[in-house]
């Protein structure tokens, strides 16, 4: 092992000052190790830096769950529905994401025994919330 400290060689088991013949071992300026530090570390940052997660049906289902009573019935709707849809807003932001809520909501839909499509419809405007399709069983959500 060779260890660089200014532009001398130190290695175990040579005398300290002894010249070093015949090395492998090529001089490399501060600037150029520095470069090669940051390097390293913006790898490194690249590498662990968090990265977008698809939206899945199970978060979909979730986040509504608590307006299942509201969609068979209509009514007031609870507030843990409304942090639930505007959760799921949130979470949705790229067009895959839409896409796939947008399945999610429509298979869901259609698996809810009584599911009135009106109070589904009406949902997001009482919870304060835009989304970019109708919450139905007959919505296309390749649009």
């Amino acid at each position: 092992m060779w260890v660089a400290a200014s532009n001398i060689l130190y290695s175990p088991g040579v005398a300290v000052g002894a010249p070093i013949t015949n090395s492998p071992v090529q001089f490399v300026s501060m600037a150029s190790l520095k470069f090669a530090c940051v390097v390293a570390v913006l790898c490194l940052v690249v590498v662990t830096a968090p990265t977008a997660r698809a939206i899945t049906c199970g978060q979909v289902t979730g986040s509504l769950s608590q307006c299942i009573t509201f969609l068979i019935k209509g009514g007031a709707v609870p507030g843990q529905c409304c942090a639930g849809v505007k959760s799921l807003v949130a979470a949705a932001r790229t067009t895959q994401d839409r896409q796939t809520a947008c399945n999610c909501l429509k298979s869901a839909a259609g698996k809810i025994t009584g599911f009135n499509a009106n109070n589904a419809a009406a949902l997001p405007g009482k919870c304060g919330v835009n989304i970019p399709y109708k919450i139905s069983t007959s919505t296309n959500c390749a649009r």
